[in-house]
Parts: structure tokens; C-alpha cells; sequence
């Protein structure tokens, strides 16, 4: 075993395929170009199947990591996808879309292990790219495997919000027999992974097959219909759901309170985000006008929604495109991944910046914002250092604003529900079962978390499906009176 795992260590990383910067600017396809079978197989070989597996216990979702690699490398690809379907309902999009770098690749043995002298250091094996490839390749040569699902309970779960969380509860339910409808604000489902993750981080086309097969497993879908507004919580037990799963994220985005946050041409993420990478039928009617051209853009926030947003700035034909950020790269969150991708298609930062106003041109729109010069000073709560005023200003020209500074939960879905305690619009919850406060309402994802990962929305899913099946359980069987509603199938 020492031998093997000597050999293992001695094989160097494979590089990723990425498209060209000067190339992708131009389209929305996927930075990412993906492994080649044979690169897969060799990255995979890689893993040391340590015994312990840290990067499995790294991982919200429990991946058999090493598990699936073994089976990589003998040539079972869709073995090796199942692997991560045992644990995970979205392997294609975690692949894509988790920090892996402090998650399982963070804790990948072999990034870190002590080499001969005449072995140089080597990056953690590329756990991501590897879900991202068996999974794609299943998905692109079988399909995703639909399971033979059994008799029907005659139970029923509304499920609020499809993104994440939600798509993994309903999933996990269905599967064992209880019918699930999904009730969503926006017109089609997906939540975040529609109308938050532009195109050239991950496909539409992902997402349309996943919920393709959650239609084929009995999931319906309702949607342009906003739980708390267009129909109560209490209403969707009155219409005979035997349980409520909440997990319609954290969506609001913080506003900057500072002068001229109303003028035109200052927009936040979320509407720049969909308006810049959807088709106008996916959106409100309100959302629906094109984005005006810009010729400069400039993004506040310093998180991955900013690099999503500097880089759809880019392929929207922007000349000029400017991150400005409170702190200094070494404090800044999101992937580094995707903040090398926006320097290399030409975004500028603009670090220890903070907002001070917006400042409008002639003709009344947006035409600049000053900004306060920032210094690092004390750790604050989070243990980043706080930025603290320098007493200098300075200006930056920009005809279009996108504020990106967080997101919070929207507390008007409970607002009116009896029974349902919240704290800072999130609502609460037993962490072990996923209970709210009122009996037969469950929650997870980012409305119990406060905007987080993909992939911690997804486990708080399929823990929570657990708990709700327990519950369905112990209650006596009724059917619901029917609900009618759009899927994406009619």
C-alpha cells in the first residue's frame, strides 16, 4: 500500500481545459472545457484512497470520493456517477458550482502530503472537475437514472421555492412514494440555479434535464405564485397538504444606504443578473426591457454574485468593467477561481473602496460614484479586518451601477403565518430535524442559513425529506383537494 500510494503521489495534476478569455468574452458557453477521458482517468488515480477520507467528511453531502474515484480509474464512469447520486441530488451543478477549494479539495490529503525530496508539491486532486465529468457523461450518454419509485402514500408536501433546498426535498420525497408540488415566486423553477447562475458557469440545459426528471418522478410545479402573498401557508394545509417544507432561500439584496441610490442606471444583482442572461419570456413583466448598452460598468460588492456580475458586464459588450471592493483581495470571500476568470477577461479592481454616494450626470442618470479610501485596521466579528476611512476620496465614472453587497431572506413568506418564529428574517429551526416552530412546517437552505452554498441547501434538503417522511408517518391519510398550476412541461 506505502508503494501505492508513493506511485499515486508521484503523478502530476492534470490541467483543466479552459476556453480562451480572449475567446469567451464573445459567447456564453462554459469557462470550463472539461476533462478528456483518458485526463479523467489519470486525475483520478491520483486519490490515495486515504482510509479516513477527509475530503468526504469536508463534504456537506458526504461524497464517497474515494469510492467513486476507484472506480474512475477502472474505466466505470457511470459507476462512478452513481457514487455521487447516492449522496447527492445535484452532482452536476456541485461540480460546478462548490467552493471545493475549502471544502473536500481543501482537505484532500494529497495536496498537502510530504513528497521525496525528488517529487515537486502538487495540487489536491481535482475533485470537482471529476463529479462535473462522470456525471456529465452519464447524464449526456444514459440520462439520469429515474428510479422505480413505490405505490403511492396518498401524502402530500408543498415544497416553497425551487431552488436547491427544495428541488433535493422533493426529490428525496418522491422517491418514496409522496406527492410533492413545488410553489415558486418566479415563473419557471430553479431558483438560483436559473435565475442567479449565469451561463457561462453552468448551462441551462443542466438544469432543464434535472427538472425534467423530477417531472418524470410525479413533482409538479406551480409557479408566479409568491407563498405568503398569493397564497397563505395555512391556505396550502386548508387545501390538504399534509406538511409545508420552506426553502425559498434568501433572495433580498442589501441595499446601500447612501445618496442617489435611486437614480437610473444604479440596479441590483439579482434583476442585472436576469435581465442580462435569461430570456425575457423566464422573467416579469417588469424585468422583461433589454439592459441598456453601458460603456462603463462597475460592480460594489466582492463576492462571487460580483464576479458574476462584472462578467456577464463583459459579454453584454461593456468597455470598461470595475469590481470596487471595501477591502483588499486577502480579505475578499467567494473563489479565487472566479476572480482569476475576471482578470483574465479584463475586469478592474478597484480595492479598499468604499461607497459614499452616487452622483448623477446632465442628464439625470447615474454617471459616477465617490468613493472613501479605506485602510485595514482591527479584526472585526468575522475575523477579517475591518476597513477604517483613510480621509481620502476619489471618483469612478460609471453609467451603470450593480449593487452586489449580500442577500438576506425575504420574511414576508412567514410574516403572516401563525406559529412561525423568526430571528434577522431567517426562520428558525431545529437544527437536528428541520421543525419550525409550527407543527408540520419544516425549513432549510437559505432561508434557516442566511445565504449560503449550493451545496449546504441541498444536505439541509435531504436531511430535512428525512424528518418529513418520519412525520408523514404518524399522521392519519387524506387526499388533497386538486391544485392546478404551470409546469414546465405544458
Amino acid at each position: 500500500m506505502a508503494n501505492d500510494t508513493h506511485k499515486r503521489l508521484g503523478i502530476e495534476s492534470q490541467p483543466v481545459p479552459k476556453q480562451d478569455p480572449r475567446v469567451r468574452v464573445s459567447n456564453w458557453q462554459e469557462t470550463f472545457l472539461g476533462y478528456s477521458e483518458p485526463a479523467a482517468k489519470i486525475e483520478a488515480m491520483r486519490c490515495i484512497q486515504c482510509p479516513d477520507a477527509p475530503c468526504q467528511k469536508a463534504c456537506p453531502v458526504e461524497n464517497d470520493i474515494p469510492g467513486a474515484f476507484k472506480l474512475l480509474e477502472q474505466g466505470d464512469i457511470v459507476g462512478a456517477a452513481n457514487v455521487f447520486r447516492q449522496t447527492s441530488n445535484l452532482p452536476e451543478m456541485c461540480g460546478r458550482l462548490c467552493p471545493q477549494e475549502i471544502l473536500c479539495e481543501g482537505d484532500c490529503v494529497v495536496g498537502y502530503a510530504i513528497r521525496p525530496e525528488d517529487m515537486k508539491a502538487q495540487k489536491p486532486v481535482a475533485i470537482g472537475k471529476l463529479e462535473t465529468f462522470v456525471t456529465d457523461y452519464q447524464r449526456m450518454t444514459e440520462g439520469l437514472p429515474v428510479p422505480q419509485l413505490p405505490p403511492p402514500t396518498d401524502q402530500r408536501v408543498a415544497v416553497v421555492g425551487a431552488g436547491p433546498a427544495g428541488l433535493a426535498v422533493a426529490e428525496e420525497l418522491a422517491k418514496k412514494g409522496h406527492g410533492v408540488t413545488i410553489f415558486d415566486s418566479w415563473s419557471e423553477p430553479g431558483g438560483v440555479l436559473l435565475y442567479g447562475i449565469p451561463n457561462f458557469k453552468m448551462q441551462k440545459e443542466i438544469l432543464d434535464q434535472k427538472l425534467d426528471y423530477l417531472w418524470r418522478l410525479g413533482i409538479s410545479f406551480v409557479g408566479d405564485t409568491y407563498i405568503g402573498r398569493d397564497l397563505t401557508i395555512e391556505q396550502l394545509f386548508e387545501q390538504g397538504f399534509h406538511a409545508v417544507f420552506l426553502g425559498f432561500g434568501a433572495s433580498q439584496g442589501n441595499q446601500l444606504e447612501i445618496d442617489g441610490g435611486d437614480l437610473p442606471g444604479v440596479i441590483m444583482a439579482t434583476e442585472y443578473l436576469v435581465r442580462g442572461n435569461l430570456k425575457p419570456e423566464q422573467l416579469p413583466e417588469e424585468m422583461r426591457t433589454p439592459l441598456p448598452d453601458a460603456e462603463r460598468v462597475l460592480v460594489i460588492g466582492g463576492g462571487d454574485t460580483s464576479m458574476d456580475c462584472v462578467r456577464t458586464a463583459i459579454r453584454l459588450g461593456a468597455n470598461e468593467v470595475t469590481c470596487a471592493y471595501r477591502r483588499t483581495e486577502a480579505e475578499q470571500q467567494g473563489r479565487r477561481e472566479e476572480r482569476t476568470h475576471a482578470v483574465e477577461e479584463g475586469v478592474t479592481f478597484e480595492y479598499l473602496a468604499a461607497p459614499l454616494r452616487f452622483e448623477a450626470g446632465p442628464d439625470g442618470h447615474v454617471a459616477s460614484v465617490q468613493f472613501a479610501r479605506m485602510e485595514l485596521g482591527e479584526p472585526d466579528e468575522s475575523g477579517r479586518r475591518r476597513p477604517v476611512p483613510t480621509g481620502e476620496e476619489f471618483t469612478v465614472a460609471a453609467d451603470t451601477v450593480v449593487i452586489a453587497i449580500g442577500y438576506g431572506a425575504d420574511d414576508e413568506v412567514v410574516s403572516d403565518a401563525d406559529g412561525i418564529e423568526t430571528e434577522r428574517s431567517l426562520v428558525a429551526v431545529n437544527t437536528e430535524t428541520f421543525e419550525t416552530t409550527r407543527p408540520g412546517v419544516f425549513a432549510g437552505g437559505d432561508c434557516v442559513n442566511g445565504a449560503d452554498l449550493v451545496v449546504t441547501a441541498l444536505a439541509d434538503g435531504r436531511r430535512a425529506a428525512t424528518t418529513i417522511d418520519s412525520y408523514l408517518a404518524t399522521l392519519p391519510r387524506k387526499r388533497p383537494s386538486s391544485i392546478t398550476g404551470l409546469t414546465p412541461h405544458e
